[in-house]
């Protein structure tokens, strides 16, 4: 039986996957993004790679099966499973520049970013090292014709999850994101768990 951990809505968590752990994620109401993004524990400027990812896979619709690419072409992960099947690896983790910048917010939230910039910082990753997330659960629409993007309420409904296994050691960043229209409007938490 698992006991997940929580992450709270709007906020964010690190911690480290060892190669061959899984890791389970999960939405626990329902429309609820989680921002992810890793690194090589021994060598953090190996990175988890939108760019790479998607031109090996040829599809910007990662699910189960596919493998995540780091900035130097080695598989960090693999999806073992994924009761959803979109999610989102194009748009950047809102800020407080989201807030003010799409929404108009005078007092913005910190966001994604400030989440993972806070939770990652014992590990030595800065601002400046935090790259284009996994963004799970997250339902954006590209149009064929003109590329515009339209960011959707997620498919994800309350017990929906992927689980990822580690292919190398990884400190792991993850939120309960904070943005507006990825959540429907609603700020909710995430649940999480190694598997052993």
């Amino acid at each position: 039986m698992k006991t997940l951990n929580v992450i709270p809505a709007r906020s964010g968590v690190a911690f480290i996957l060892r190669k061959g752990q899984q890791l389970w994620v999960e939405d626990l109401q329902g429309e609820q993004v989680s921002d992810f993004v890793c690194y090589n524990l021994d060598d953090t400027a190996e990175y988890l790679s939108s760019g790479r990812t998607i031109d090996y896979a040829d599809t910007i619709f990662l699910t189960r099966g596919h493998r995540f690419y780091s900035n130097r072409s080695n598989v960090m992960f693999t999806m073992n499973e994924d009761t959803v099947g979109r999610h989102d690896f194009l748009l950047t983790p809102c800020s407080k520049d989201t807030f003010r910048i799409i929404y108009g917010h005078e007092y913005p939230h910190r966001g994604c970013f400030g989440n993972l910039v806070a939770a990652l910082e014992p590990y030595g990753i800065n601002a400046d090292n935090i790259p284009v997330c996994f963004n799970i659960f997250m339902h954006v629409d590209v149009d064929g014709h003109t590329g515009r993007i339209n960011v959707l309420p997620p498919k994800s409904k309350a017990g929906d999850h992927v689980v990822l296994e580690a292919a190398m050691d990884l400190i792991v960043g993850m939120t309960a994101c904070s943005a507006e229209k990825s959540n429907n409007f609603s700020f909710k938490p995430i649940g999480y768990q190694i598997l052993e």
